[in-house]
């Protein structure tokens, strides 16, 4: 593929900082003692505190990267930027994804018909006011869990003290089963990047075109109304799509109604550019809560997450924080350095948090991260996530999944309710115990979140691994539904 150099494009202000989460153990074996990383909570780290040269030795690096040295913290850089590899015609469609339809027509999206840039979209638009319908008669309960404030744990004392209750992965790292945090087979690395496209998104497309690469990119959809034919190139080279809402909040700051229109908005344009729906998502910070859960969950959507070992090792790069003027490029190679080598300490494979957003975060992930996640050894098996997952690309999308293999979100939880509710009526004891512990959580698949612990198990994927029958019946409720592509 031919790329053509750019000057740099301005962007837009768009925060992209992003908190730790809890997912993984470390396997416990002699010598696999868990790497720690020093500054994993230090995101408010003077920058003069931090390295500025790497504590080891590089395996290789890209022979054009920008060096070290040169990838600044906090500032702009500047450098050229590159064309989009392809301009697609309306009607073109995906190699790797048979059943999709054609492209729509890139050029006849109107940034007017969206809601404005970078801020939640109003939820009295008609657009909103029947996705919040939608949902309100999907058949999952969305469980009365306040909205948190603003400023993290330390400014939510009500909130921190329901975490484990609420599964809030920010403040304790509580995930459920229906959060997707690993790759079930080792050495397999789903690779992800967050918060474009932005101008630098190709710099990184064309690195992938000359090492075969593909990822995961978590779209802002601000991004992509105005950048809807670079989103098209994505997608083309067989990147996987999904959301990362409209203006990148903490979700668990917004309304139910506000969340509604953050995913709602998000899910069209990306199907007003594609021709497809996506059924994964990830929440921005990570931020989610059981609230937030449900109504994604009512929106067809699944939460994916990133890797965390320990409370001191998460596989979050950090690469954020350069632009952010909190770290520098050599703790950030570090902080990757690490990742790799707890890598090889889990029974998994691993899901690392990038973006794509800026300047320096691609020439890192170019010029060092990548390179040196090819040249390892073991070797790494570098896919989109939906394949680390072992499914096909085909069941990123609402409209070319494969239902009778991945039931979507929405119709696994209501028939794995509605399991729940026939074993309940039986009449036992233990079996009505057991149903009304489930409503309580008000989220479809919770279970109760022990003290100390960092997941919460509930033994949904064995109710709907089992109930075919009801998935198919679910499937009917909501087949002819549009709240399946909002």
């Amino acid at each position: 593929m031919k790329y053509t150099t750019l000057s740099a494009l301005a962007l837009p202000v768009l925060a992209s900082a992003h908190g730790h989460g809890v997912a993984h153990r470390a396997r416990q074996d002699d010598g696999s003692a868990e790497l720690s990383d020093a500054n994993a909570a230090g995101t408010g780290t003077a920058t003069n505190s931090l390295p500025t040269t790497i504590s080891f030795s590089l395996i290789t690096e890209n022979p054009t990267a920008i060096p070290i040295s040169d990838i600044r913290t906090g500032t702009a850089q500047l450098q050229s930027t590159i064309a989009i590899s392809t301009t697609y015609a309306a009607g073109a469609r995906p190699t790797q994804i048979s059943s999709a339809a054609g492209l729509p027509d890139a050029l006849a999206l109107n940034p007017k018909d969206y809601p404005t840039l970078d801020k939640t979209p109003p939820t009295d638009t008609p657009e909103v006011q029947e996705w919040i319908s939608q949902v309100m008669n999907s058949g999952v309960d969305i469980p009365d869990i306040p909205v948190t404030n603003p400023g993290g744990c330390g400014n939510n004392t009500a909130a921190l003290a329901n975490a484990a209750q609420n599964c809030w992965w920010t403040c304790g790292g509580c995930v459920r089963d229906t959060d997707i945090t690993t790759c079930p087979t080792k050495d397999s690395w789903g690779v992800s990047y967050d918060d474009g496209p932005s101008p630098y998104t190709p710099n990184l497309l064309q690195y992938f075109d000359q090492e075969d690469i593909r990822a995961t990119f978590f779209v802002v959809g601000s991004r992509a109304i105005s950048r809807p034919a670079m989103l098209q190139d994505e997608y083309m080279m067989g990147n996987q799509i999904a959301v990362h809402t409209w203006s990148h909040p903490y979700m668990t700051t917004r309304t139910t109604e506000e969340v509604i229109a953050e995913l709602g908005w998000t899910k069209k344009i990306i199907h007003d550019a594609l021709g497809v729906t996506p059924l994964y998502w990830r929440p921005p910070y990570g931020d989610i809560d059981d609230r937030v859960r449900a109504i994604s969950t009512a929106m067809n959507l699944t939460p994916i997450m990133w890797t965390r070992i320990s409370a001191d090792m998460t596989f979050d790069t950090t690469d954020w924080s350069i632009p952010g003027g909190t770290s520098t490029a050599a703790s950030v190679l570090d902080k990757w350095n690490l990742i790799m080598g707890n890598s090889t300490k889990i029974d998994t494979g691993f899901i690392v948090l990038e973006h794509d957003l800026f300047e320096q975060t691609v020439d890192i992930a170019t010029g060092y991260i990548l390179p040196q996640a090819l040249a390892h050894v073991p070797k790494y098996n570098m896919t989109p996530i939906i394949e680390c997952l072992n499914m096909p690309l085909a069941n990123s999308y609402i409209e070319t999944n494969d239902n009778s293999t991945n039931p979507p979100p929405l119709a696994a939880a209501l028939a794995n309710r509605t399991s729940t509710s026939g074993s309940a009526s039986a009449g036992t004891a233990s079996s009505t115990a057991s149903s009304s512990s489930s409503s309580s959580s008000g989220h479809s698949g919770s279970g109760s979140s022990s003290e100390g612990s960092t997941s919460s198990s509930s033994g949904a994927a064995a109710g709907i691994a089992f109930n075919s029958g009801l998935i198919s019946a679910a499937l009917g409720m909501v087949a002819g539904a549009s709240a399946l592509l909002f």
